[in-house]
């Protein structure tokens, strides 16, 4: 497996994103890379038939994390190139593991701001990313350095999230610790929900040259702990920097609400919220169909 990592040229309006993935942000999530992939396996199996990578494929994924989606791209291409970029060393460091244990060897992991980083031209068959996607400080010039590093013909696939009104888990969640997106947040900054709207998905990767852009909703359930106290434990360290802020008193009444709202959704599977999701695909055209 390749490293990589060396001083990764980090755009200036990707710079606060970086400092969270490749600190405390990226290292919780490094620590918990299993549940992470779980909380989201609903979608899983319908995002790769949906990427449907073919032997020999060269395939890049953006904001790889763990690298479960890399892995099983370079399995089903064979012998192709994939490669997964990331800005968190730790998740960077987790996916290598990974792919050493599985013997996965024709892929690779690098640290890289996709919105800058030179791709090879013409390069990939299949570009894709797992909600990874969203936290471009500039999503145009992204899509559009992405773009150059498709061959043409070759297609685009993402998984984004639907508005937070549709997902249940963030109400249940971030929602009863009082963290909840407001009516005047602006969802197409920078952030989770930054391509939430369909008509924004479609300008944005308009505006960078995609073609045949298609957003398909995607209904699932977002997975959390195996009980209401495991799914506790993990959703406070995860937004620890939230209760962090509140005073004592107003903390621990916010750790109730979140416990009452996951015994709520608690089930035999363990517990789990409604979700709402995007799937995305576009392409890159070649001249003759210009």
């Amino acid at each position: 497996m390749e490293s990589g990592d060396g001083h990764a040229k980090v755009h200036e309006t990707n710079l606060t994103q970086a400092e969270s993935w490749d600190g405390p942000g990226g290292a919780y999530w490094a620590a918990h890379a299993d549940r992470f992939d779980r909380a989201v396996a609903d979608f899983q199996d319908r995002f790769e038939a949906a990427v449907s990578v073919r032997p020999g494929d060269r395939v890049l994924d953006v904001g790889c994390g763990g690298g479960l989606t890399t892995r099983r791209a370079a399995r089903a291409s064979i012998d192709g190139d994939v490669i997964g970029v990331d800005l968190s060393r730790e998740l960077l460091d987790v996916a290598r593991r990974r792919a050493d244990a599985e013997g996965v060897r024709n892929g690779s992991f690098v640290r890289a701001d996709a919105q800058v980083h030179a791709f090879e031209p013409d390069h990939y068959d299949v570009v894709l990313s797992r909600t990874g996607s969203m936290f471009f400080g500039d999503p145009v010039a992204a899509f559009a350095n992405l773009r150059t590093a498709t061959r043409p013909g070759g297609r685009l696939v993402l998984l984004t999230w639907q508005p937070p009104d549709r997902n249940e888990w963030i109400s249940g969640t971030l929602g009863v610790l009082g963290g909840t997106p407001g009516p005047t947040t602006d969802l197409d900054a920078p952030g989770m929900f930054s391509l939430s709207r369909p008509e924004r998905i479609r300008e944005v990767l308009g505006a960078a040259g995609w073609a045949q852009v298609s957003v398909k909703g995607l209904e699932g359930r977002e997975w959390f702990g195996k009980d209401v106290d495991d799914a506790l434990g993990f959703l406070r360290g995860l937004f620890a920097w939230l209760l962090d802020e509140l005073p004592q008193d107003e903390r621990a009444a916010a750790v109730d609400r979140l416990r009452q709202s996951l015994a709520e959704h608690a089930g035999p599977d363990g517990v789990d919220f409604g979700s709402a999701a995007w799937l995305v695909t576009a392409r890159k055209e070649s001249d003759d169909e210009r």
